[in-house]
């Protein structure tokens, strides 16, 4: 209705719609994105202090909503700014907290010190990475299944879990999860991500209740955020000097780790590159004979490319990761008109939305990665 009212021309009548809509459904989404947007429009011009105030608000009355996290990042920013800095701690902290996977909680461990790489650092940041030694049990399936998949006979228990699954339209929480864990094991990686993030979806009271026991187990995340073709991702990427996490957290955003899927534009396989640019690239490098379908060439020629975006902006992991989608040619336009003050103003300025996702998606991966696998910061992310 508010926004109807807009569009009618009735400015009064839509501010009276949404004030309702604030007093009403005061932890609604809506009355989150009212908050968020009346907050950045403060800031804009230069009122921190309303700004700061709106964000309260929506941390306070939301703290759960996924919005609460890009609402808490700005609400420590704008503290940071008008010199509190302990309650600025505690903003940023919260936001980890109750946000652990999400995008703005690496950039609020970026503004608590954390050693986790900024946009211009992350490129040449090494970080310890370590996988689980022994695997969880499943949540469902039989003593057998179980036996076989502890003991990574991953074909073998696939095999055996289609015998048993005799649910797949309405299945439990835990059904859907070891689908999903099942099929990393013989290589369906996309199916086997969408399984598990999937189960967001679910709205009985009950399910809800298991996904979010489940979310607290970091064996939920190793899913949605795994580790295919580790060696192959992790020996390209010290080859050309490039943070083997913020490849991987790319490599998950292009495909999925799909060495043969093709994008409606013609971009192959695990980084989604283009034909034209494996020629382009070909033809720079020297290497005639490749295949884009073979995980190999595919990322050779992917990681050589962030490496020449790289390169292209100094070493700036933001403009770089971001060339990699719009072009660098376009992001040199976005970066020479200028008209914003920090990497994270440039980010929201991004006119792109397949951009500016891009962005929140990668490095939201690599965090996730992160947190997941360097065992320094898993252990500061508990501790929270």
């Amino acid at each position: 209705r508010a926004n109807i009212l807009d569009a009618m021309k009735s400015p009064d009548s839509a501010k009276q719609a949404r004030e309702s809509i604030l007093s009403q459904y005061s932890g609604s989404e809506e009355a989150a994105k009212i908050r968020l947007k009346n907050a950045k429009a403060n800031a804009a011009k230069g009122n921190y202090t309303n700004a700061i105030q709106w964000a309260q608000q929506l941390v306070e009355a939301a703290p759960q909503d996924d919005l609460a996290a890009e609402g808490g990042f700005w609400l420590g920013k704008w503290l940071t700014q008008q010199n509190q800095s302990d309650a600025a701690r505690a903003v940023f902290e919260q936001v980890i907290r109750n946000h652990p996977e999400a995008y703005h909680a690496w950039r609020s461990a970026v503004y608590l010190d954390w050693n986790v790489g900024d946009f211009d650092t992350v490129r040449t940041f090494m970080p310890e990475v370590v996988t689980p030694a022994r695997r969880s049990p499943l949540p469902a399936g039989s003593a057998t299944l179980q036996e076989l998949y502890l003991l990574g006979q991953d074909q073998a228990a696939w095999s055996q879990w289609q015998t048993e699954f005799s649910n797949p339209r309405q299945p439990t929480v835990g059904e859907q999860f070891t689908d999903g864990v099942l099929r990393l094991g013989v290589g369906d990686n996309l199916n086997a991500i969408f399984m598990a993030a999937s189960l967001a979806w679910r709205d009985t009271p009950e399910e809800k209740r298991e996904y979010q026991q489940l979310k607290e187990d970091p064996a939920y995340w190793r899913v949605i955020y795994p580790f295919p073709y580790s060696d192959l991702i992790v020996s390209w990427a010290q080859t050309r000097a490039l943070n083997p996490l913020l490849v991987t957290g790319l490599v998950r955003q292009e495909s999925r780790f799909q060495p043969q899927i093709e994008s409606v534009v013609g971009a192959v396989g695990l980084m989604q590159v283009m034909p034209e640019t494996a020629s382009w690239i070909g033809e720079r490098t020297g290497k005639e004979s490749y295949s884009l379908k073979k995980p190999e060439d595919n990322v050779e020629f992917g990681t050589w490319f962030l490496d020449f975006t790289h390169e292209q902006f100094g070493n700036n992991s933001l403009y770089a990761v971001a060339s990699y989608n719009a072009g660098p040619a376009i992001v040199d336009e976005w970066v020479k008109k200028g008209d914003f003050t920090n990497a994270d103003e440039f980010v929201e300025k991004i006119p792109y939305p397949e951009t500016k996702g891009y962005i929140d998606s990668v490095f939201g991966g690599y965090w996730n990665y992160l947190r997941l696998y360097n065992p320094e910061i898993a252990a500061k992310v508990a501790e929270l």
